[in-house]
């Protein structure tokens, strides 16, 4: 038998102890972890909250959320971590991995369930619906996914009022690696948003999120340049952002226009994306502000 084989057993065998563990302490789905930030969000909107034991570190919001214990980020998740605090049933959002954690967590005796990610206003009512089913409580589901559903209705009637030509080119930079811009294309979080509040994603060439050449940055031409407000390490200030030659000559990069947003509330899709949408269309497309000379005088 290979070494791989025997470590693959051994780990197996090490998760098998802590899920029995795991199995004494609760009734199903009454010690819930939850894996995604939006997730965790539709858990306390459906007044679940009570039942989540630890979260990951995406899960931000509300902010008393942050009090449980952290099993390490969505995408980079190891057996041991996840199953050390004995969840009986875990909800992790499509993507969550590596694909071998999920693979060692499904055959660990706990309840997993996978939240489909979403794109869009009817992705976010079935992932409310998969979460709502999962923890057993539809009814309270169907009525956030009405609500919600209704949010998203009036932001897309209000921002649809803005003037096709009058719609901004917006840039959405992920990050900065090596000097080199990490865009949005298409089919991504950010696209979406950007569409929802009345912009014009301005890349359309790839889909998902890509290195753009510096010849690629001024095709796009970018009216604003949409990022997530981050602060440390992954921060990148104003003034580093548009000393770069790429895009100081760009109509966003002339203006130095900027839109910043808390990351899970502009890209997460979930309960508050309505008032996400809301917020950046009011961002790009500011109302002149209202003058004494302006009021009515009767």
């Amino acid at each position: 038998m290979s070494g791989s084989s025997l470590t693959r057993r051994a780990l197996l065998a090490q998760v098998a102890i802590l899920a029995l563990a795991g199995t004494s302490l609760a009734q199903d789905g009454d010690r819930v972890l939850s894996i995604g930030g939006s997730v965790t969000e539709i858990v306390h909107a459906l007044g679940q909250e009570d039942r989540l034991i630890a979260r990951d570190t995406t899960s931000t919001f509300p902010p008393n959320v942050t009090k449980l214990p952290d099993v390490g980020y969505a995408r980079a998740l190891s057996p041991e971590g996840v199953l050390s605090v004995a969840p009986s049933l875990i909800l992790a959002i499509d993507g969550a991995g590596p694909p071998e954690t999920i693979e060692v967590l499904r055959q660990s005796g706990v309840g997993f369930v996978t939240i489909p990610e979403a794109h869009s206003a009817e992705g976010i009512i079935t992932k409310i619906t998969a979460v709502g089913a999962a923890l057993g409580v539809p009814e309270r589901a169907e009525a956030l996914a009405s609500e919600t559903r209704t949010a998203l209705a009036t932001a897309a009637t209000r921002t649809a009022q803005v003037p096709e030509a009058a719609r901004k080119r917006v840039l959405f930079i992920l990050s900065l690696q090596g000097g080199r811009i990490l865009a949005s294309g298409r089919d991504t979080q950010a696209a979406a948003i950007i569409e929802m509040a009345g912009g014009i994603n301005a890349v359309t060439a790839f889909e998902g999120y890509k290195q753009l050449t510096d010849e690629a940055v001024a095709e796009a031409a970018p009216d604003v340049i949409l990022m997530m407000d981050r602060t440390g390490d992954h921060a990148i200030l104003d003034e580093q952002l548009f000393a770069m030659p790429a895009i100081r000559i760009t109509p966003a990069g002339a203006d130095e226009a900027i839109v910043r947003m808390n990351g899970l509330y502009l890209l997460g899709f979930g309960p508050r994306t309505a008032s996400a949408a809301l917020d950046l269309n009011s961002a790009l497309y500011p109302q002149p502000q209202e003058t004494d000379n302006d009021r009515d005088p009767s």
